[in-house]
């Protein structure tokens, strides 16, 4: 995700009733005496505690969508049959869901009962489900309606004027469909999005077809790659879809509104460069395809929704000097963030800290890292986070451990893009280019489509490095006080009083996006 503060930029097909019966395994009556307890209402996680739901982890979305009409404000419904295995012997589970209403729920084809709970559809089943058995579970006509694409960073389910798109991250795709919604239940997707002739749906992942009668057009796509809720996009509304040439085998498709496509696709080709690029720094692109989604609104931030990075027409406004490494740092997520995802929220710094780092590498490879940043080169740019950072960690909490909050920004905060990058930049000094270089590569081919903790990273560094850099960079990520940067025995952090951490957040998260206000 990119974030704009101020102005500023900082960072399927139907599944038949015989074969899910077949996944759901055998069932108990719930009369047997066996123990069974209800999976928990959240999995615990620092940040967003009731996020996600225990007792059963994912396998398998397929997410039917219905537009009614064309009006991208108006409400939508649905279903979604969801494959799982039981983690525990199960007498009642959770989704998370925040929509307007549920018609009906069925488990292994069976009537289940169902209540809502502020933001959990809890649901009991007409038989406790064995651990280790698959289940389906099987939610009918739900309903959500989305929120306008005004006001302060709107997230989830969203109204354009040319249609709805969804984003997401970090916690509210459940806004438009139940789902488990949680990165460390990454998952795979069939998607089908039903709209009127005229419109268009695409959703993230490969198209398997499209398909029209009676007024009423259906596409279907699949990402078989597992996916986290929070990075699902789903776009049904008066678009286009441009396919360019492949890069490497990935098939490069951008999607924009109709009445703007001439304006915004010319912008977006630099992607199939960037792609080169990125596949040169890391190894090969995780999925199948990739692109641009364009709207025309002001959200406030850039999200990299899997397969499809999501933009507004105020960043696509921009210079090619801001828009282009920006949008590498959405790229680059597809890798860190997407398919090696956080295992918690407090890892967030592995996303942010790693897509800002290719965001800069970009900008200095491509001589504009001055006019982009408003600094000579990387280590200038790195030297001044470094001095801010005790105010940084003051202000925001330790690199991986930021401060719980209501605000999404205090979790995707700068210490988290700055931050997490200078992290980056210090293990780089320690351990050499080119051990470095080896372990960027083996954490994305190492976590592919898994999710990963902090600790799992500290453990690859130190192995490919091989040195103990547990307390190196338990130091550098969770200390309070930022660490003497290797190689660089002059540099200083700065004392400073609260008041001035504001600035310092508006130079460090990227002076790199300064340029922004001229653009909203």
């Amino acid at each position: 995700m990119s974030k704009i503060i101020n102005g500023r930029l900082t960072g399927a097909l139907a599944v038949s009733t015989a074969v899910l019966v077949g996944i759901a395994g055998s069932v108990t009556p719930a009369s047997a005496a066996v123990s069974a307890t209800p999976g928990s209402a959240g999995l615990g996680d620092r940040l967003y505690p009731l996020l996600g739901n225990g007792g059963y982890d994912v396998t398998n979305y397929n997410l039917r969508l219905n537009h009614p009409a064309k009006n991208p404000a108006q409400t939508v419904n649905g279903s979604v049959t969801i494959s799982a295995v039981a983690t525990q012997n199960l007498s009642r589970f959770n989704l998370d869901f925040a929509g307007n209403s549920v018609g009906s729920v069925y488990v292994n084809g069976k009537a289940a009962t169902f209540s809502r709970s502020g933001e959990e559809l809890v649901i009991t089943p007409s038989a406790y489900l064995p651990k280790n058995k698959g289940f389906w579970v099987t939610v009918n006509n739900f309903t959500a309606t989305p929120v306008s694409a005004t006001g302060d960073a709107p997230e989830g389910f969203i109204a354009t004027k040319d249609g709805t798109v969804l984003a997401g991250q970090p916690d509210t795709s459940h806004n438009l469909f139940p789902s488990n919604d949680h990165p460390r239940d990454k998952a795979t997707y069939t998607i089908s999005v039903t709209v009127p002739s005229g419109w268009r749906g695409v959703a993230s992942g490969r198209h398997l077809k499209t398909t029209t009668a009676g007024g009423r057009t259906t596409s279907v796509y699949r990402e078989a790659k597992p996916m986290a809720s929070e990075l699902a996009q789903i776009v049904a509304g008066d678009f286009v879809v441009y396919n360019r040439k492949a890069v490497g085998g990935v098939q490069i498709r951008d999607v924009v509104p109709r009445r703007l496509s001439s304006k915004l696709l010319a912008k977006a080709k630099v992607e199939r460069a960037q792609l080169t690029y990125m596949t040169k720094k890391v190894g090969k692109y995780p999925f199948e395809n990739y692109g641009s989604l364009v709207i025309d609104a002001d959200l406030g931030f850039a999200l990299e929704t899997q397969t499809l990075s999501l933009y507004d027409t105020g960043l696509f406004g921009a210079p090619a000097y801001i828009l282009n490494p920006i949008m590498v740092h959405e790229l680059a997520h597809q890798w860190f963030g997407d398919s090696v995802a956080p295992k918690s929220w407090s890892d967030v710094w592995q996303n942010e800290g790693h897509a800002t780092w290719y965001e800069l590498l970009y900008a200095a490879d491509t001589k504009t890292f001055k006019k982009y940043t408003g600094f000579a080169n990387p280590d200038a740019y790195f030297k001044s986070v470094y001095q801010a950072s005790d105010m940084l960690r003051a202000q925001y909490g330790p690199v991986a451990r930021p401060k719980g909050s209501a605000s999404v920004w205090d979790v995707f905060n700068p210490n988290v893009y700055a931050g997490g990058a200078l992290v980056l930049y210090a293990l780089k000094q320690k351990i050499g280019a080119k051990k470095f270089a080896k372990l960027e590569r083996e954490w994305v081919s190492k976590y592919r489509g898994k999710s990963a903790s902090t600790q799992d990273f500290i453990a690859l560094a130190s192995k490919v490095s091989g040195q103990n850099l547990k307390p190196f960079l338990t130091r550098w990520l969770y200390g309070k006080k930022t660490p003497a940067m290797p190689g660089h025995s002059s540099w200083k952090v700065s004392s400073a009083s609260a008041a001035s951490t504001a600035a310092a957040a508006d130079t460090f998260i990227v002076p790199l996006r300064q340029h922004m206000a001229d653009h909203h």
